[in-house]
């Protein structure tokens, strides 16, 4: 018998075959949690070029990455209260149109603001993907369930940063930069059409918020304003700032201060990759069905604080070189697989009335905290291990105490 379409799915906690997401909208879903990586990414091995054909600098070229990086943080905050008031399709297919047309003015881009413009407006389109995903899984499932949904599109867009500078690496053999974008184009154009055909509403009208923009405001603001929200919310800010460190800063320490070829690089961020999916997988299959999600944020929260700590000890105290820095690294990595899943699955849980608002919530704080703390490590104009390691267990110390504070009494009832 077929697996069920999410449209025919119950909102429950069980593991039975129902409860499964059809392997189409799993795929579409996960594509387009995936695609906010792959926009970032994808074009990042055709810089160079791309710097010298617009006749531009490197400076310049770098504001295409934060002007992109600006756009998926804000464009969630639209996209997810829209959600609310309209259902989930036709925000999403409004966003993926927009995001197709963005990436064809990219890829015909005479000059670098043209390009740094529709940057900002490829990303804050495609973030459309990125929170009205996590508000369908809120709108369908509830508690470890719901966890287990995000685990499932955790790998699918877990995978994206992987392959993706590998993937535009390849591409520059057959085209330009031009292309790199062209190529996303046709992707956000199957997407599109994918969402219009195959993906099902999962908001029925009588849920949504009817009363116009004043709604979503009241709504925003009743989510700030619950203290153990914020707290799950700030924790998952933070660790992903943990992450995004790593991201933005490991390329050039590790090649410039342990001087590794780009190939052992690549080979130590696949390997923490894998880490940070096959953790996310543990933990939505496994582990969120014999330990409370208090005990799980305790563990990884943990995990991310001491992985912190080893690197700034392995770099600043120890001269460890690499056999030290690369297996903190690979724990910070794990550690994220457990953390992230379940700060955002406990924020999306208290808020079923407001899925998409507090999903864009969760989605502003860590993509805004992503683009401050990504360049840190390179802050003395150089870059510095010491600096990288300070960053993570600043991050890690951060979400912590967030959690620790402000979801103190929810962890408490938890663990009763």
């Amino acid at each position: 018998m077929p697996t069920p379409a999410l449209s025919e799915q119950p909102t429950d906690t069980g593991t039975t075959a129902a409860d499964r997401p059809a392997r189409v909208v799993v795929v579409l879903l996960g594509g387009l949690v995936a695609l906010g990586p792959l926009t970032t990414d994808l074009y990042l091995p055709s810089l160079p070029t791309l710097t010298r054909e617009l006749g531009s600098t490197a400076p310049a070229v770098q504001l295409t990455l934060t002007s992109s990086l600006i756009g998926l943080a804000l464009g969630q905050l639209f996209f997810g209260p829209l959600s609310d008031r309209l259902g989930r399709r036709l925000p999403l297919v409004l966003g993926m149109t927009v995001y197709t047309l963005a990436t064809v003015l990219c890829a015909l881009a005479p000059s670098v603001p043209v390009l740094v413009a529709g940057r900002a407006l490829q990303g804050a389109a495609g973030a459309s993907g990125l929170v009205i995903g996590r508000a369908i899984a809120r709108d369908r499932y509830e508690g470890p369930a719901m966890i287990r949904f995000l685990a499932t599109l955790g790998v699918v867009s877990g995978l994206a940063p992987i392959f993706a500078p590998l993937i535009g690496a390849q591409l520059l053999r057959f085209t330009s930069w031009r292309g790199t974008f062209a190529t996303l184009a046709v992707l956000g154009g199957l997407l599109t059409l994918g969402a219009l055909l195959r993906l099902p509403e999962s908001l029925p009208a009588e849920r949504r918020h009817s009363d116009g923009v004043g709604s979503t405001v009241r709504a925003i603001g009743g989510l700030l304003r619950d203290r153990i929200f914020l707290g799950y919310v700030l924790t998952s800010t933070f660790a992903f700032g943990a992450l995004f460190a790593y991201v933005g800063g490991s390329s050039v320490v590790l090649q410039t201060v342990y001087q590794i070829s780009p190939q052992t690089f690549s080979l130590l961020f696949a390997t923490n990759s894998v880490a940070v999916v096959g953790f996310t997988q543990l933990n939505g299959r496994v582990l969120v069905q014999r330990l409370d999600s208090a005990v799980l944020m305790r563990i990884g929260l943990g995990c991310a604080v001491a992985a912190g700590t080893a690197l700034v000890l392995c770099t600043a105290v120890w001269d460890t070189g690499l056999a030290g820095v690369w297996p903190a690294l690979f724990l910070l990595m794990a550690s994220m697989g457990i953390v992230l899943p379940n700060s955002a699955g406990q924020a999306l849980t208290m808020a079923p009335h407001a899925a998409g608002s507090a999903s864009a919530l969760i989605g502003l704080g860590t993509y805004l905290c992503g683009a401050v703390v990504a360049p840190l490590s390179s802050a003395g104009g150089t870059p510095s291990a010491v600096l990288l390691g300070a960053v993570v267990l600043s991050c890690a110390a951060l979400a912590t105490l967030s959690f620790v504070t402000l979801c103190r009494p929810t962890a408490e009832a938890q663990g009763r």
